[in-house]
C-alpha cells in the first residue's frame, strides 16, 4: 500500500473496528487490499481465504498469507475462537450457504465484521422503480448476468436476522459514498458494516 493511497470507506470503517496487534481471518479476501491495510496500520497477524487464483497471486505479491479455498464449504479446520476477528467484507451476499458460514465465522472468531452492499439504497430503489431495470450503483456495479451476488439484503434485513438468531450487534456503521450516514441508513446508505458476536 502506498503512503498517499486513499483508503476506501468500508476499509477505513473496518480498520477502526479492529484492535492493534490482533489476529484476523479475512474470508473472501480478494486481492488482499484490506488485509494489507490491517497488517500495515494495525500490525495484525492476518490470514486470508480466497477462491480466485488471480486474486491469490495479488495477495502473495503483497506478502500476505492466503489459502486457496471455498468458504462456502465451512471452516471446520479452525478451532473455536482461533482469531480475534473474522471478516466477511463484500462476500456475505455471494455465499451459497450464508448461515453455515456466518455461524462458523462466529465460532472461529471472537468477533465478526460483516460488510455488504445495501440493496435498499435509494438509488437502487429508484432505478428499479423508474426504469424497471436491475439496479447498477457504485456498491452494486454488476449487470444482472455478471453479478456474483446470490442474496439481496438490506441493512434492516440483516438487523432482523441478527435479532432472530440472537446475534449481538456491537457496532453499526453505515456509509454513503464512503462517508458515514446516520439519517435513515436503510434508505440513504449504500453499504452497511456490522461488528457482531455470539
Amino acid at each position: 500500500m502506498k503512503e498517499n493511497e486513499i483508503i476506501k470507506g468500508d476499509h477505513k470503517a473496518i480498520l477502526d473496528m479492529v484492535e492493534q496487534n490482533s489476529s484476523v481471518l479475512d474470508l473472501g479476501c480478494g486481492g488482499g487490499e484490506l488485509l494489507e491495510l490491517l497488517t500495515l496500520r494495525k500490525n495484525v497477524r492476518g490470514q486470508g481465504i480466497e477462491i480466485d487464483e488471480q486474486a491469490i497471486y495479488r495477495c502473495v505479491a503483497r506478502g500476505l498469507s492466503v489459502l486457496h479455498g471455498d468458504i462456502d464449504t465451512g471452516l471446520s479446520e479452525y478451532k473455536d475462537k482461533a482469531f480475534d476477528y473474522v471478516i466477511l467484507n463484500q462476500s456475505l451476499q455471494q455465499l451459497k450457504h450464508v448461515e453455515t458460514v456466518l455461524f462458523d465465522a462466529l465460532r472461529v472468531g471472537k468477533k465478526v465484521i460483516v460488510g455488504f452492499p445495501n440493496f435498499a439504497y435509494y438509488r437502487a430503489r429508484l432505478r428499479l422503480f423508474l426504469r424497471g431495470r436491475v439496479p447498477i450503483t457504485a456498491s452494486l456495479p454488476y449487470t444482472w448476468y455478471e453479478t456474483p451476488n446470490l442474496h439481496f439484503l438490506s441493512t434492516l434485513d440483516f438487523l432482523d436476522y441478527c435479532k432472530e438468531k440472537k446475534i449481538k450487534i456491537e457496532l453499526k456503521v453505515y456509509l454513503a459514498a464512503d462517508k458515514p450516514m446516520r439519517i435513515l441508513p436503510n434508505f440513504f446508505a449504500n453499504i452497511g458494516i456490522f461488528l457482531i458476536s455470539k
